[in-house]
């Protein structure tokens, strides 16, 4: 099968196509490189299976031929992490509506399949656990950029099951906090990168909030099954949640990555407001009902977090005790 992955030289994007290399498919990677690393990818290179594309979903004469050519699309590029959110919600807003847009108006006019990245943030601050697939979208006011990113991937989202109901091949996949190796600041707001990196720099860990707010956090090899298992044909025109039931408070997290660190640093806490500007909300529990993803895509997380924690802590520690590029990253 001849795959692309759009944003697959990124924390998911890499993995997913390692795992679909293996699985004897031929992968094309397009990616802008500004989350995503050439050395994330690099012992793909020499595969006759790979090859890799730098550029944007928004060049559409470079992303033309690349959806001619290919079978299934995986769209992962996006605009994200909470800093983005925050401080620059038109560059989210634009960056991930209209490129989705664009991947689903050739995707369309060639008859090719999409499997879309959504995310748990979508759900919003509902209260009522755990979210289903079919749960309220429950958010602040639209003055409240913190909320810009949830809205953004919700219309993607509509944009998506719109184009099914034309008959475009479709699945949505909702991922519930995703961390592994390769994983940085710069993605996904990164509490777990966060942490791990104070504590092996002997940095105090930085919690916001109280600490109380909990969380699913899901080793990325099972998210990858999850997206390996959504090109099932069983699969179109339905959203599904992908995530660990296993909850945690970042409290609690932080510890955790200390004791598997083996580190003693102190832990402090900063309030919302002086990490992200005043009128940041944040949700209390993120949980994700799995019984669709069971039923349909037969996915089973099967990592426990301790094992994920010590194999992402100690590729962390081979990247800072290497000098790689996020170390160098680090010092600036």
């Amino acid at each position: 099968m001849n795959i692309l992955i759009t944003g697959g030289a990124g924390f998911i994007g890499s993995h997913l196509a390692e795992r679909l290399v293996e699985l004897g498919n031929h992968v094309v990677v397009l990616d802008d490189l500004s989350n995503g690393r050439t050395d994330y990818i690099q012992h793909l290179q020499n595969s006759p299976q790979f090859q890799f594309v730098n550029g944007s979903v928004l060049d559409a004469s470079l992303l033309k031929p690349l959806i001619e050519q290919c079978d299934v699309i995986y769209h992962l590029a996006a605009v994200l992490g909470v800093k983005n959110t925050v401080q620059d919600p038109l560059k989210v807003i634009e960056g991930n509506i209209d490129g989705t847009r664009q991947i689903l108006s050739l995707a369309h006019a060639h008859r090719k399949k999409v499997i879309f990245a959504s995310t748990s943030e979508v759900y919003g601050k509902n209260n009522q656990l755990p979210f289903h697939e079919n749960s309220d979208r429950v958010l602040g006011a639209p003055s409240v950029h913190r909320w810009c990113y949830a809205t953004a991937k919700a219309i993607d989202e509509h944009l998506c099951f719109a184009y099914s109901d034309k008959g475009l091949p479709i699945t949505v996949v909702r991922l519930f906090n995703v961390y592994g190796p390769r994983q940085t600041y710069s993605q996904y707001g990164g509490v777990i990168p966060r942490f791990i990196t104070a504590a092996l720099t002997g940095k105090p860990l930085t919690i916001h909030g109280d600490g109380s707010q909990t969380r699913c956090f899901t080793y990325v090899d099972d998210i990858v099954s999850g997206l390996v298992a959504a090109l099932s044909p069983n699969a179109n025109g339905l959203a599904f949640n992908l995530g660990s039931e296993f909850m945690i408070a970042i409290r609690g997290l932080a510890n955790k990555i200390l004791q598997l660190a083996g580190k003693s640093v102190p832990i402090q806490f900063v309030p919302y407001e002086e990490a992200y500007g005043p009128g940041f909300e944040d949700t209390p529990a993120r949980i994700p009902d799995l019984t669709r993803s069971r039923t349909i895509l037969g996915y089973h997380p099967s990592i426990p977090l301790d094992v994920g924690l010590k194999q992402t802590i100690r590729w962390y520690a081979n990247e800072l005790g290497g000098g790689g590029k996020f170390a160098a990253e680090k010092e600036k």
